[in-house]
């Protein structure tokens, strides 16, 4: 491996796990409290998926990066889920929110494994896939940023956790330029922009000293 890529994929592991890292806060906030309350339950769902959808796309293409970090993505995210439905007063729909993952995970498994015998046209797929759903995330807390603009209040953000989004996305595009893998590349662009527009709400909008800040999931 290039000296260039080893550096990069060194700083796509370590921002992308400083990045999952922040969820233990929300752990530990249910083991003090013994509750789950403020914390959603989707963002470990779909991330969750994530995780296991690259894990694949880096099997198939044996990249190691992919691997490493989606292994462990995938195990953080799998012992917040089972922490939330432990403590959860609701476990009947967060157990069926559960089994809808799982559900996924073996349709997709079925398609991409046994419709689609051709590896290239496979992994072309799974990129394909696994970058929609990136974008996605990356997209979806456009709703709260702009209950953020009009409440004129940053209260809600994590600083430290925008600051890991845009390292991560910003490592992940340009590991992706450095291999020419458009699947990589492009879906972490969004992942830029929407922390830079976070960035701007902080600057706009500055959190009061004496709050504190609640984690968001990316």
């Amino acid at each position: 491996m290039e000296p260039a890529l080893q550096l990069l994929s060194g700083a796509c592991i370590a921002f992308t796990l400083g990045m999952f890292a922040t969820g233990l806060t929300d752990l530990r906030q249910m083991f003090r409290t013994r509750s789950v309350e403020n914390i959603q339950f989707l963002p470990f769902l779909t991330t969750d998926i994530n995780n296991l959808s690259w894990l694949s796309y880096g099997c198939l293409k044996q990249d190691w990066t992919l691997i490493s970090v989606n292994t462990v993505g995938a195990a953080l995210q799998s012992l917040y889920i089972l922490a939330y439905v432990y403590f959860s007063p609701q476990k009947r729909r967060v157990l069926l929110q559960s089994a809808g993952l799982l559900g996924v995970l073996i349709l997709g498994y079925c398609y991409f494994s046994l419709l689609i015998p051709d590896a290239a046209l496979r992994l072309a797929r799974l990129g394909l896939f696994c970058s929609v759903f990136t974008i996605s995330m990356y997209l979806s807390p456009l709703v709260d940023l702009a209950k953020i603009i009009r409440s004129r209040s940053t209260r809600c953000l994590s600083f430290p956790l925008t600051v890991a989004t845009f390292l991560t996305s910003a490592s992940w595009t340009l590991y992706g330029f450095q291999l020419s893998d458009l699947y990589i590349m492009v879906p972490n662009v969004p992942g830029i922009v929407t922390s830079l527009l976070r960035f701007w709400l902080f600057w706009q909008f500055p959190p009061d000293q004496d709050k504190l800040y609640k984690p968001l999931h990316a």
